[in-house]
């Protein structure tokens, strides 16, 4: 009968550090559930309790898209109102922001759209794990203020609702 090989006390501190790391990382952007995997390791953390869990999309294959350039023609998008921004909804967390559930496919929301609260805004993906956003209230969506495939940062924000 074979025998397992034992793990070392570091192997162990360094997953015990990874488990935290990442349990910290869910209650700093309000996650509740997470997933990291490489080739030596696999974590899925879930809070329980009354939370409600969001569907998890497919992650949109990864599409390099040229940069945009600066025309004469193209008119500069326009600064956003410090009054829209009381509006705005914000980034929960550092990801990558999608308008759409894939590439090709319709944007989750429009400028000039009507929206109900809980309605999916767009996803944000973190560590392998697409998020959705939804709409905190009811209302139109005023200004779209990111572009498909953006990184965002924590508290940026990304879209206008009045």
């Amino acid at each position: 009968m074979a025998q397992t090989p034992r793990k070392s006390s570091d192997e162990i501190a360094q997953k015990t550090k990874l488990v935290r790391e990442l349990a910290q990382i869910m209650e700093d952007t309000g996650l509740v559930e997470i997933d990291f995997e490489d080739e030596n390791v696999s974590v899925h953390l879930s809070k329980t309790g009354s939370a409600s869990h969001a569907p998890m999309m497919a992650a949109p294959a990864p599409v390099a898209a040229p940069a945009p350039a600066a025309t004469a023609s193209a008119p500069a998008p326009e600064a956003p109102v410090d009054s829209d921004l009381d509006h705005a909804v914000n980034s929960p967390m550092v990801g990558r922001a999608y308008l759409a559930p894939e590439p090709g496919a319709a944007m989750f929301v429009k400028e000039g759209d009507n929206v109900k609260a809980g309605q999916t805004l767009l996803i944000i993906e973190a560590m392998k794990v697409m998020n959705p956003i939804t709409a905190p209230k009811a209302g139109v969506v005023s200004r779209i203020l990111i572009e498909d495939g953006q990184p965002v940062e924590f508290g940026e924000p990304l879209i206008v609702i009045l």
